[in-house]
C-alpha cells in the first residue's frame, strides 16, 4: 500500500466562475481535467495526501504586496481573491504543520503581475506568489524565502515585486525571451542596486528537454539556493514547458517534471502556467503530488508521450552545459549597478514601460529607491496608466533602517501636498500600515 514519506496537503481551487473567454486556454476546463485524474488516481486515497479549501484572501493581503489602482476591489474579482487565498492556505499548511509540503492547484495565475496593478497581463492580475511570500513574512517572520520559477514563459511579475529585496532569491527558469513572451528574462537582469544577484535567469533555448532543464537545475539552480540558505523554497510550477503545449515550444515531460520536483525539494508549490490542459495537466500535476509526497512517480505517462519526439538535440545540449558554467561564474560575481536605470542623488531612477495584453492598457513608470547603506531602502513609484490618472505608491521595506522610515512618509506626504497625483499609497512594512488616499 502506497504512503506518503511526506505529507502532501493539495489546495485545489478551478475558478469555475472566471475565464479570458470560453475557448481561451485560461478557462475553468484548465483544471478540471486534473481534478478529474487525481480522483480516479486515488492520490486522497493515499494516507499522508489530502485535499484542502482555500482561504480568501483580503484586501490588505494584497496591499502589502502590490500597488493596486484604483484600488483592489475594483482591479479584482472575487476569483483572484480565492487564488491567492489558496496559496496562503499552503503557506498556513506548512508553517502550522499540518503538512510538510504543500502544492496550491489555484487558478488564475499569477507569476507576471507586477509591483504596480492596473489590470491583467498574461493572464495575470495578482501575483498569488507574493501575497503568499507576504504572508509568511507578516504572521510568520520568515525572512529569507527563495522563489524558483520553472514556467515557460518568464515570471516578470514576480521579478519586479522582488527587484529590490535582497532577501528574497528569484530564479527564473524559462524559454528564452527572444522567442517568446514576455521578451524578458535576461541574465544582466540581476536585481536593484541594492538587491544586485538577488535575481537571477536562466534563458533556455526552445526545444529543450529533461536532459538541459534537469542540468540547468543541479549545476545552477541547486548551488545558488544552497549559498542562499533560506528558510522557505517555492517552485511557482508552470507547466507549459511541456511537449504539447500549444502557446510554447519546449520538450519537457511528465517524468521530467516529476524528477524536477523531487530533487528541488520546494516547501510549498503553486500552480503557473501550461496549457495543454487534457493532455499534460493532469500527468504532469500527479507527477508533482506523488514527487512532494516522497511517492515513486515513475509510472507517470502522458498518453502523447514518445521518447524519440522529445529527445533533445545534441545543439541544444552543448549550448546548455556551456551556458550553465557562463551563468554560474556571471550570477556568483554580478556587476556592481544594474544595466539600465541611473543615480539621481541620492536616489537610483528607472523609467519603464508596462503593457497590459489582455486588458490593453498602456502604463509609464518612474520608478526610485533610495540608495540607503543600513537597508535595501524606500521604493517610491509614480505610475500613470492610460485608463487612469497619475498614481503614487511608496513602500517602506521590511527591516528598514528609522531614516528609510522616515524618509518613506517623507516622500508620500511629499506627494500628497504636491497635487500632481490622484491617488497615493503608502506600505510601511515595519510599522504593519497600509495607507490609501484619494487626492
Amino acid at each position: 500500500m502506497l504512503k506518503a514519506a511526506d505529507t502532501l496537503g493539495v489546495v485545489f481551487f478551478p475558478a469555475y466562475d472566471w475565464a479570458i473567454s470560453p475557448t481561451h486556454p485560461e478557462r475553468q476546463e484548465r483544471l478540471l481535467y486534473t481534478q478529474d485524474q487525481l480522483r480516479e488516481e486515488g492520490l486522497f486515497d493515499i494516507p499522508g495526501v489530502r485535499e484542502y479549501k482555500p482561504d480568501v484572501a483580503l484586501a490588505h493581503d494584497v496591499d502589502l504586496a502590490h500597488f493596486t489602482f484604483p484600488g483592489v476591489e475594483e482591479v479584482l474579482t472575487s476569483s483572484h481573491l480565492v487564488s491567492a487565498g489558496g496559496a496562503m492556505r499552503a503557506a498556513r499548511l506548512v508553517m502550522e504543520r499540518e503538512a510538510r509540503r504543500a502544492f496550491a492547484l489555484v487558478r488564475p495565475p499569477g507569476h507576471h503581475a507586477m509591483k504596480v496593478v492596473h489590470g491583467t497581463r498574461g493572464f495575470c492580475t495578482v501575483n498569488v506568489e507574493a501575497v503568499m511570500v507576504e504572508t509568511l513574512r507578516e504572521r510568520y517572520g520568515v525572512r529569507r524565502i527563495a522563489i524558483v520559477d520553472t514556467d515557460c514563459h518568464h515570471g516578470d511579475g514576480t521579478q519586479d515585486v522582488y527587484w529590490h529585496d535582497p532577501d528574497v532569491l528569484f530564479i527564473s527558469l524559462h524559454q528564452d525571451g527572444r522567442t517568446i513572451y514576455p521578451g524578458s528574462g535576461f541574465p544582466y537582469e540581476l536585481g536593484g542596486p541594492t538587491a544586485m544577484g538577488s535575481t537571477c535567469n536562466i534563458p533556455l533555448l526552445p526545444g529543450t528537454g529533461d536532459q538541459g532543464i534537469l542540468h540547468m537545475l543541479d549545476h545552477v539552480v541547486l548551488p545558488l539556493i544552497e549559498r542562499f540558505r533560506p528558510e522557505i523554497v517555492i517552485n511557482s510550477a508552470g507547466q507549459d514547458n511541456h511537449f504539447s503545449d500549444p502557446i510554447t515550444n519546449m520538450n519537457f515531460t511528465a517524468q521530467g517534471y516529476a524528477e524536477l520536483t523531487r530533487r528541488l525539494g520546494a516547501d510549498i508549490a503553486v500552480l503557473e502556467g501550461g496549457y495543454s490542459i487534457q493532455g499534460a495537466l493532469p500527468y504532469v500535476n500527479l507527477g508533482i503530488c506523488l514527487a512532494m509526497a516522497g511517492i515513486d512517480a515513475s509510472g507517470v505517462v502522458e498518453p502523447q508521450y514518445d521518447p524519440e519526439r522529445v529527445k533533445q538535440e545534441q545543439r541544444i545540449t552543448d549550448y546548455t552545459l556551456s551556458l550553465s558554467d557562463q551563468l554560474m561564474s556571471y550570477f556568483l560575481d554580478p556587476p556592481a549597478m544594474p544595466k539600465h536605470g541611473k543615480a539621481e542623488g541620492e536616489w537610483f531612477v528607472r523609467e519603464k514601460e508596462v503593457h497590459y495584453d489582455t486588458d490593453a492598457i498602456f502604463e509609464r513608470q518612474r520608478e526610485k529607491v533610495l540608495l540607503c547603506p543600513d537597508c535595501s531602502g524606500v521604493v517610491s513609484i509614480e505610475s500613470r496608466a492610460d485608463s487612469g490618472p497619475l498614481c503614487l505608491g511608496v513602500q517602506i521595506p521590511p527591516g528598514a533602517c528609522d531614516a528609510c522610515r522616515e524618509r518613506g512618509h517623507e516622500e508620500f506626504e511629499t506627494g500628497q501636498r504636491s497635487r500632481n497625483y490622484r491617488r497615493a499609497m503608502l506600505v510601511d512594512r515595519p510599522g504593519r500600515a497600509v495607507k490609501r488616499v484619494l487626492i
